[in-house]
């Protein structure tokens, strides 16, 4: 059903796709420093669940219809960015509580779906993750040994768990970092600015860069 060696070349080339620093992995980080270990593998299964929902997005043929319909794409990629704004904004306005998902009046608390929602949400937003899935997973893809969905669909699993796995143990990691900067109350002030920051910075890139 799959071309073994196609597949092996897959896993190494989305090892490297997954650990290259970019936007989820930013997030991911932001989110477990704020919210703690939960938080951050909470995000990254949050990205996980909209890389899922991108990759049948790719085998159902999305990237055409962006390609035919333009305005879809800029539709998706603003909403986007409006999301991040409001994200910044809301962290900016909360950058005295104790953590990014919970207020001041519950600290310690994290709400993990939160985190989760706020990851996914961010991930499907953006129309690039359904255009670099239409790039980049037909190119291991053998349509000699037929049942090409079925192609598709494995190797669009395996990214997901790929990304889980390394994003995952980021996120925890940030966590661990998070809990020991937030014993300070002027940090986590400072953290929420951050955050606030990485938001907007993560807006502009998606309103910015069209290609």
């Amino acid at each position: 059903m799959i071309d073994l060696s196609l597949y092996q070349a897959f896993v190494l080339a989305a090892v490297i796709l997954v650990i290259v620093p970019g936007p989820d992995m930013a997030f991911i980080i932001t989110m477990g420093v704020g919210g703690g270990p939960l938080a951050g593998f909470s995000a990254a299964l949050g990205v996980a669940a909209g890389l899922a929902v991108h990759a049948v997005a790719a085998i159902l043929g999305f990237a055409a219809i962006f390609a035919v319909a333009p305005l879809l794409y800029d539709v998706i990629r603003w909403a986007g960015a409006v999301y991040l704004v409001y994200l910044a904004v809301k962290t900016y306005l909360e950058r005295n509580e104790t953590t990014l998902t919970a207020p001041a009046s519950e600290p310690g608390r994290v709400d993990r779906w939160v985190a989760f929602r706020k990851a996914a949400v961010v991930n499907l937003l953006n129309p690039k993750v359904i255009l670099f899935n239409a790039a980049f997973l037909p190119q291991f893809v053998n349509p000699e040994l037929g049942n090409v969905p079925g192609q598709f669909l494995i190797l669009g699993l395996t990214l997901v768990v790929i990304d889980l796995m390394i994003d995952g143990v980021i996120g925890l990691a940030a966590g661990r970092a998070g809990q020991w900067l937030r014993r300070s109350r002027r940090i986590i002030k400072a953290l929420n600015v951050a955050t606030a920051a990485v938001f907007v910075g993560l807006a502009l890139r998606l309103m910015l860069v069209r290609d």
